[in-house]
């Protein structure tokens, strides 16, 4: 009886330490989760990604070269009603996703498309944009593409892992990648031959034709794509759930209230990107 009492005893405190070993676990999960949002509102301050160079999502005012546009603005607007103040840090894109996992930047907003893809390793926002993608060309020659099939082997600007290059691939365009450059870039080195095709937002892309009418551009009449995502919206570290509810809870208020569309018909030419479109692709 003696050893089954020791074997008892034994089976006791194992299963104790097992115990508090979990519960400390849990609760460390829990204080990490939370550290995030405990950091921001103890500054006062969130930082945030953006390129500073895409117009009119993110770009500056060429008289005061304020930092502005669409996405600024939303964040802006969503910081006041937190009580923060923003810190915005501009970088390429493929910088953004980095700064987000190793944490020099809270969020990034910058006209990202939720994806699944992405969704498997960042959280998101509400959605508060949505679009479709079209393709700017020579205008003169159409850039030697037709049909959606002339688009193999033609060169394709952009960043290598957004939407729009990944689009370029399917397709079988060569790549060619920039370093958070200007729109204006973009745009020359397509009017100049040096490149063929650039794949975007209809809405940035539309705004970019009527910035630079002079330049030798224009939309594609007949190249539409469905990027197959669920809108636009910021991004953030996966796990930061208590971040991530106080600026969902932020966006729908301001979705709700009409500010977002207030601040689209400013910076899309009248347009409310926070409606769905109803196109056929």
């Amino acid at each position: 009886m003696g050893k089954i009492h020791h074997v008892k005893r034994i089976a006791i405190v194992m299963f104790i330490t097992a115990f508090a070993i979990i519960s400390a676990a849990c609760g460390n999960s829990e204080k990490k989760e939370s550290t995030a949002w405990d950091k921001i509102k103890k500054e006062g301050k969130i930082t945030v990604a953006t390129a500073g160079t895409l117009y009119p999502a993110s770009f500056h005012e060429s008289k005061t070269d304020k930092l502005t546009g669409f996405e600024v603005e939303v964040v802006r607007e969503m910081a006041k009603r937190m009580g923060l103040k923003v810190n915005f840090v501009e970088m390429a894109f493929d910088g953004m996703l980095a700064s987000i996992n190793n944490g020099k930047v809270d969020v990034a907003a910058n006209d990202i498309a939720i994806t699944d893809e992405r969704k498997e390793k960042f959280s998101f926002s509400t959605p508060y944009k949505f679009s479709f993608a079209t393709a700017i060309v020579r205008k003169s020659d159409l850039s030697g593409i037709k049909t959606i099939d002339d688009i193999k082997g033609k060169k394709a600007a952009g960043e290598a892992t957004t939407t729009y290059m990944k689009i370029a691939r399917k397709y079988g365009a060569k790549e060619v990648t920039y370093d958070n450059a200007t729109n204006e870039q973009y745009l020359r080195d397509v009017a100049a031959g040096r490149t063929d095709i650039i794949i975007n937002d209809y809405y940035l892309q539309k705004l970019a034709l009527t910035a630079f009418p002079k330049l030798n551009i224009t939309i594609h009449p007949d190249l539409k794509f469905n990027t197959r995502d669920d809108g636009v919206g910021m991004i953030m570290k996966k796990g930061n759930s208590e971040l991530n509810k106080h600026i969902n809870q932020t966006i729908k208020e301001m979705i709700k209230d009409g500010t977002i569309t207030k601040i689209s018909k400013q910076f899309f030419d009248g347009a409310d990107v926070t409606k769905k479109p109803d196109l056929k692709y």
